[in-house]
Order: structure tokens, then sequence, then C-alpha cells
């Protein structure tokens, strides 16, 4: 896997469509699936590699990353959604160079929108959603991530933003590998429209899925964003 974010043909914004590229066509060729303990290891390798390239990109990128995902964000949920006033939206608190959209947080907040932000309240258990503001003090969560408070409200998402590290046009997302998100999905019902968040250089051409990954709904860079190949 050294060429996979080579020759990117950029997302079609706006509007946000499905997801197009055919990764023969783009030079991306999956390779042959690997037995379950070698997907682990490959996991591992390429989650170093690409969160070494994430976190060495200036200030200044990260701030202009952020910006454009941000944009390319609220366009896909206009699209999907209309409306937002009143539906619950999970964001995130961005840690180790992650795109920093609590800009867009606060303005759907602002909007009647009630954002909320996923927690770690038991260990390998789904994650658990508390209502956000930017007014809400702040208490230290699981890897000291900034978390609301426990009497803070809980809330189920509608629609729920999973910050990647890497991803696939198919819509699968390498994490931190927790499993908390795969975790979560699978425990929602109704499931929530969940797009993943991260940068155009960390596509790949597969993350060798197992039985237990869960297609996103969409993914957003700051080069754009489409529905993924399994909502095409």
């Amino acid at each position: 896997m050294t060429d996979d974010a080579e020759d990117v043909r950029p997302f079609a914004s706006p509007p946000c469509l499905a997801g197009e590229i055919n990764p023969a066509y783009s030079g991306l060729v999956a390779p042959v699936p690997k037995a379950p303990d070698d997907v682990a290891g490959w996991r591992r390798a390429e989650r170093h590699r690409l969160r070494t390239a994430r976190e060495a990109s200036s200030v200044t990128a990260r701030q202009a990353v952020g910006t454009a995902i941000s944009g390319h964000l609220d366009t896909l949920l206009r699209s999907e959604f209309g409306d937002l006033r009143g539906r619950v939206f999970s964001g995130y608190w961005p840690i180790k160079a992650e795109p920093d959209l609590r800009p867009l947080m606060a303005a759907l907040h602002a909007e009647g929108v009630l954002v909320a932000l996923p927690l770690v309240e038991t260990k390998a258990a789904p994650l658990v959603f508390r209502r956000w503001t930017p007014e809400t003090r702040m208490v230290r969560g699981d890897w000291n991530i900034p978390v609301p408070p426990p009497e803070a409200e809980a809330v189920t998402p509608d629609i729920a933003l999973a910050p990647l590290v890497g991803w696939t046009d198919e819509g699968f997302r390498l994490g931190y590998g927790g499993g908390y998100f795969d975790r979560t999905l699978a425990a929602l019902s109704p499931r929530p429209f969940t797009i993943g968040i991260g940068l155009q250089a960390a596509r790949l051409a597969t993350i060798h899925p197992q039985s237990h990954d869960i297609a996103l709904d969409a993914i957003v860079t700051e080069e754009g964003c489409a529905l993924t190949d399994w909502q095409a």
C-alpha cells in the first residue's frame, strides 16, 4: 500500500454525489485479503503511517483543512436533511491533529440544532452522547478528551460524525483501533446517518474489512464530500 493517495479524482461538491471512482481505473488495486491476524498488524502499521503524516502538517494547513471540511460538511447536511433545527447532531472534540469542526458545531447550535459529543462511559461498550453547547463546562473523559459533564442531557444522534485515520470509497473507516464507533453503530436503532471526517490523502484501496466493520453513509475530506459506494 504505497500508492493509495495518488491520482485521486476530487469529490463532486456541491451537491455531494455518490462515490464513482473505480479502484482499478485510479490505480488503487486492492491487495489480496489477509488473515485476521495479518489484518490487525497491517492496520496498526497504516494507522501509524497516516497519523504520522497528519501530525506533521502545519497549524496553518490544519486550519485550512478544517475550514474546507466544514464548508463541504455543511453542504452535505443541507442537501440530505434541509432544515436541521431540532435534529441531534453528534460532532467530536478534535485530538491528534484531527480536523477542527468546533466553529461549525457552534454555528449549528446557534440555529437550533441539538449538538452532542460522544464519550466512553464504559470500557468496551457503545459510546454515549451528551448535549454540548459553546457554554458547556467540559470535564476530562477517557484518554483525557474533554467531554460534557455527567449532568449534561443524554441524547441519541440523528446524524453522527466519525473522525477517521483512513477511509475507502465503500465507506469503511480505519479508526484508532478501539472499535467504539463500530460497536456504537451496531447498537443504535435506528442507526444515525454517519459521516466520516478525514483527509483526502488518507484514502485507501481497502482496510480489509472484517465482519465487525460497518460502512459509513458518507465521507467528507478537504476536497469534497460523497455518499459512499454502498449508498449509491
